[in-house]
């Protein structure tokens, strides 16, 4: 496992680390949610993207802003 990874959603990139609370904007989503739009993991860079690599989080709160 890496000590953190870039993915990409919504059209803005997040870095990101186990343990991490973040905002994500254009999510309508419950429960537990797959970023699979991996670019950056550790070290290893994709080509745009990380084949396999993924982002698994959970949804702690829905707002509107």
């Amino acid at each position: 496992m890496s000590d953190f990874a870039i993915f990409q959603t919504g059209g803005k990139q997040y870095r990101v680390k186990v343990g991490d609370v973040i905002k994500v904007e254009k999510l309508d989503a419950t429960g537990d949610v797959t970023f699979d739009h991996v670019l950056m993991l550790g070290e290893t860079v994709g080509t745009p993207t990380i084949d396999g690599a993924r982002v698994v989080a959970t949804v702690v709160e829905q707002k509107r802003d």
